[in-house]
C-alpha cells in the first residue's frame, strides 16, 4: 500500500473515531443551564424554549437556573469554576461574554481561557429609531442631522456598558459624530422619554422598540444588524444605507466550563444544531425578536474566532468612549 493511500485510510479511520466518540458521551443526570440574569428577559425566555427540546434530544432533563447579578458574571463565574463533564453550561450573551472583559477593572474571568465555546445560537438586532418630529427619514438625512447639532443631539440608553449604549457610540464612531448620551434606569424608560420627545434618538433592541414602531410613536431609520429582519422588512440595514461592514447585534450562545474534552462539546453542539431546526424554536425565536444563526456559524471553532472577535471590537469601542474599567 503507497503513503499516500495509507494517509487516506488513517484519515478516514480517524474521521470515524472522532465522530463515534462524539455520539458517545451521553449526560447522566440533569443539566443545568445557567441563565446569569433574572426571570423574563430575553435571554431567559430564549433559555426557556431551547430546554425542553435540547433535553428531549439529550435524554436528560434541561434545568433552568437563574443567577443574575454583576452584569451576568456571577452567573457565568459559577460555569467558568464548574466541571467539564457537560452537566453544567451557561447561555452566555454579548454582555456576559464581550463587553465585561473590557467595562470592568476587574471581571471575574477571562473569556478566552475560562470557557469551552459550543454554539452561537441566535442574534438579536438593533435598530436605530428617533423621536417621531425628528427631520429625518433614512441614515443619511440623520446624520447631516446629528452632525449639524453635534453633542445638543441626544440619546437614551438603559444606562452605561448596556447594548443600547455602546451600539450608539459604534454608531457615532462610524457616522463621525459626538452626540450626548444620556443614561437612564431602564430601556424602557429612555423609550418613554423618546416618544415624549425629550431626546433625539435610541439605538434599541427590536424587540423593545417593536411596539413603538408599529404604533407609529416614533421614526424608524436603519435596522444596525447584518441583514433586514422579518418583522421589519421595509427597514433597511445601516449597511444598505452606506456604512460598510457596521453591525449592532446582540447575541447568544452556550459555554461550558474550560477543558471540557471535545467529544462532550460535539455532542452538545450537535444536540443544540438539531434543536435549532425544530419549527417552533424557530418560530418562537422570531416572535421574540431574535433571528437564530445560518448553518455555517454554529461550529464551536467559529463561536470560538467569532467571541475573540467580538472582544476586540467591542473593546475598542469602550475604549474609545473612556469607559473602559469604569465598573
Amino acid at each position: 500500500m503507497s503513503v499516500r493511500m495509507i494517509d487516506v485510510v488513517t484519515g478516514a479511520i480517524l474521521l470515524i473515531a472522532s465522530s463515534a466518540a462524539a455520539q458517545e458521551w451521553q449526560p447522566s443526570r440533569p443539566i443545568t443551564m445557567v441563565v446569569p440574569f433574572a426571570a423574563g428577559g430575553q435571554v431567559d425566555v430564549l433559555g426557556r424554549v431551547l430546554a425542553p427540546r435540547l433535553g428531549e434530544i439529550l435524554g436528560q432533563q434541561i434545568v433552568v437556573e437563574n443567577v443574575g447579578g454583576g452584569g451576568g458574571m456571577i452567573g457565568s463565574s459559577r460555569v467558568a469554576r464548574g466541571a467539564p463533564d457537560g452537566h453544567l453550561f451557561v447561555l452566555g450573551s454579548i454582555s456576559t461574554h464581550t463587553f465585561n472583559q473590557t467595562l470592568f477593572k476587574q471581571p471575574l474571568y477571562n473569556v478566552t481561557t475560562d470557557f469551552t465555546p459550543v454554539a452561537l445560537i441566535a442574534e438579536t438586532p438593533l435598530v436605530l429609531v428617533t423621536r417621531k418630529d425628528l427631520p429625518a427619514s433614512n441614515l443619511k438625512e440623520f446624520a447631516a442631522f446629528v452632525k449639524a447639532r453635534g453633542d445638543k443631539a441626544t440619546y437614551g440608553s438603559a444606562g452605561v456598558g448596556s447594548a443600547n449604549h455602546l451600539s450608539c457610540i459604534l454608531l457615532d464612531m462610524a457616522i463621525g459624530t459626538t452626540t450626548t448620551h444620556v443614561p437612564y434606569r431602564s430601556g424602557g424608560l429612555a423609550m418613554q422619554d423618546l416618544v415624549g420627545g425629550q431626546i433625539d434618538f435610541n439605538c434599541n433592541v427590536v424587540s423593545s422598540a417593536l411596539p413603538q414602531i408599529n404604533g407609529k410613536l416614533v421614526n424608524t431609520i436603519a435596522m444596525l444588524s447584518r441583514a433586514r429582519i422579518a418583522a421589519l422588512p421595509d427597514v433597511p440595514t445601516a449597511q444598505e444605507q452606506g456604512l460598510a461592514d457596521f453591525d449592532a447585534s446582540t447575541w447568544n450562545g452556550v459555554f461550558l466550563p474550560p477543558r471540557a474534552p471535545p467529544a462532550i462539546v460535539n455532542r452538545l453542539n450537535a444536540a443544540i444544531l438539531e434543536a435549532m431546526r425544530t419549527p417552533q424554536l424557530q418560530s418562537r425565536a422570531q416572535e421574540i425578536g431574535a433571528s437564530l444563526v445560518a448553518a455555517d456559524r454554529r461550529s464551536p471553532d467559529y463561536f470560538a474566532k467569532f467571541v475573540r472577535e467580538e472582544i476586540e471590537k467591542w473593546g475598542k469601542t469602550i475604549r474609545a468612549a473612556g469607559i473602559a474599567g469604569s465598573m
